[in-house]
């Protein structure tokens, strides 16, 4: 069973930046899929940003492409997510997602039913 604690959390005026960091642990994978998720009231939860078990490919919404920036610390078992340029669409909450790579699988090809993991969201406001 894996754990996932989210924070760095926020309300920042537009243009302004924020980083959330999600912490993974009591994985007894060898390798997990990781991914940024957010949900706006009224909305479907979208993929934000996927990076793939070998931590080197990413995947973005086209909607923060050149904004956000999705990152890993293996050595802490966390993934990051780098959000600059914020804009009132991007108020929503944020959630950490994990789940077993599987041989022959693309992480960035996964959707949010394809985790198995989730962490309880943290909320950003841009304002």
């Amino acid at each position: 069973h894996v754990q996932l604690v989210e924070s760095g959390g926020g309300s920042v005026q537009a243009g302004g930046s924020l980083r959330l960091s999600c912490a993974a642990s009591g994985s007894r994978y060898s390798s997990l899929c990781m991914g940024w998720f957010r949900q706006a009231p009224g909305k479907e939860r979208e993929g934000v940003a996927l990076l793939d078990a070998d931590g080197t490919t990413t995947k973005y919404a086209d909607s923060v492409k050149g904004r956000f920036t999705v990152s890993e610390d293996n050595a802490k078992s966390t993934l990051h997510l780098e959000m600059n340029s914020l804009q009132p669409e991007d108020t929503a909450t944020y959630y950490c997602a994990a789940t077993p790579w599987r041989h022959g699988s693309s992480c960035t090809s996964h959707r949010a039913t394809d985790f198995t993991y989730w962490g309880q969201g943290t909320q950003v406001t841009v304002s």
